[in-house]
C-alpha cells in the first residue's frame, strides 16, 4: 500500500493545477477519485472505507505511520474500530497487489507520458532494516540504507521514470532460499504455497515481461551491478529487444581492442549446428572492464556532475567506448558508442 501512495504523491506533485484555492479543491476531489480507484482494485466493497483511511493516514502529518496512530488521526471518534478494519485490510485481507499497481498505473502513466515521451525502466531493490526474525523474508543480507550486512527485508521493483516523475509498476518481496525451504516458518508467516524461491534478477525479469505484456512503452532499462553483472540477464534483455544501460563489476570480461575471440572454424561438410560460443586460446582471451578502463587514453575521460549530494556535488570521470560481452562470438568492429 505504501508504494501506491508514493505513486500518488508523485502524481499530485507533478500534475497539480495552479492557484491555492483551486489546488485545495482539486486535491480533495482527486483524492476521493483516487480512493475510488483503489477500492475498486481491492475487489470488495467493505474495503473502501479502511482503504480511504489508510491512504489519508499516510498523507497526513505525523511521524508514525503504523496502523494504530494513523487510526487515531483519521477517525478519532472510534479509534478501535478504525484500527481493526485498517489492520485487517493490510494484514489479512486477500487482494492482488498487481491489480492495485495496474489500477494506479492506468491513472498515472498517461499524464506522465504526456510530459515526456522518453521514459526509462529502472530496476532496483529496496531494503528495510528489521529487528526481529518473524517478518516474511527477513534475513541477514546487505542493507544499502545502512551500508553494511544487517537484518533486513528486500523488495525488487520496476519503475517507469522520466525527468518529471516516476511510478513503480512492479514490486515484489524477495524470499531468500532459506525461507523458501523452511515449511514451518512459511506456514507461521502465512507465505502462500505458490510462492517459490526466485533470484532477484528473475523477479525483475518477471516484472519486465509483465510490463511488456501490459503494453507499456518500452524504455531503456537501467540497473546497477547487482543485476547488470549477470550475463544471462543482459542476454534476456537483448532477446526482448530492449536497450539497456547497466552497471557491471570490474572483473566482468569483454572482447576489446586486440583481445578478440579466435576465428570460427569452417562449417562441417557433414552439416550440424554451427558453433555459436566464442573460441578462446592463449592468444585469444577476453579482458576485464577494469583493464579496459586503465588502458583508455586520459583524453577520453570527461568529468561529469549529476546532482548535489548531502555533503558535496556528486561527480566522477566517465569515458565512452565500444566492446562486446565475452559470451558473444563476434569481433568488435567499431569503437564508438
Amino acid at each position: 500500500m505504501l508504494q501506491i501512495i508514493v505513486s500518488l504523491c508523485h502524481y499530485w506533485k507533478t500534475f497539480r493545477p495552479r492557484g491555492r484555492a483551486v489546488l485545495n479543491r482539486s486535491l480533495e476531489v482527486r483524492f476521493e477519485q483516487y480512493g475510488e480507484v483503489v477500492a475498486a482494485a481491492l475487489s470488495h466493497a467493505d474495503r473502501k472505507q479502511p482503504a480511504h483511511w489508510y491512504l489519508k493516514g499516510l498523507l497526513l502529518p505525523g511521524g508514525r505511520k503504523s496502523v494504530e496512530p494513523m487510526a487515531a488521526r483519521v477517525h478519532p471518534q472510534n479509534v478501535r474500530s478504525a484500527h481493526q478494519s485498517m489492520h485487517h485490510l493490510v494484514a489479512d485481507a486477500d487482494w492482488s497487489d498487481q491489480a492495485l499497481l495496474a489500477a494506479v498505473a492506468a491513472q498515472v502513466l498517461p499524464p506522465l507520458s504526456r510530459k515526456s515521451a522518453a521514459c526509462h525502466w529502472i530496476v532496483d531493490d529496496t531494503r528495510f532494516s528489521k529487528k526481529g526474525v518473524h517478518s516474511v523474508g527477513v534475513a541477514r543480507q546487505y542493507c544499502g540504507r545502512l551500508g553494511k550486512t544487517d537484518n533486513c527485508q528486500v523488495a525488487v521493483s520496476l519503475s517507469i521514470a522520466n525527468e518529471h516523475g516516476s511510478l513503480p509498476v512492479g514490486y515484489r518481496l524477495y524470499l531468500p532460499e532459506q525461507w523458501a525451504q523452511d515449511t514451518v516458518r512459511r506456514k507461521k508467516a502465512g507465505v502462500p504455497d505458490q510462492v517459490v524461491f526466485q533470484t532477484k534478477t528473475a523477479l525483475a525479469m518477471d516484472q519486465i515481461d509483465s510490463a511488456l505484456a501490459t503494453g507499456i512503452a518500452a524504455g531503456v532499462v537501467l540497473a546497477d551491478a547487482a543485476y547488470g553483472t549477470e550475463t544471462h540477464w543482459r542476454d534476456q534483455l537483448s532477446e526482448r529487444g530492449l536497450l539497456y544501460m547497466v552497471g557491471v563489476r570490474s572483473n566482468t570480461k569483454v572482447w576489446w581492442g586486440s583481445h578478440q575471440p579466435a576465428p570460427m572454424p569452417p562449417a562441417s561438410p557433414k552439416g550440424g549446428r554451427p558453433r555459436t560460443r566464442p573460441m578462446r586460446d592463449s592468444a585469444h582471451a577476453p579482458i576485464s572492464v577494469h583493464e579496459v578502463a586503465q588502458r583508455l587514453p586520459a583524453r577520453t575521460y570527461r568529468q561529469v556532475s549529476w546532482r548535489q549530494g548531502s555533503d558535496a556535488t556528486l561527480s566522477s570521470r566517465f569515458a565512452a567506448g565500444g566492446f562486446v560481452p565475452h559470451t558473444i562470438a563476434r569481433h568488435m568492429t567499431s569503437s564508438g558508442c
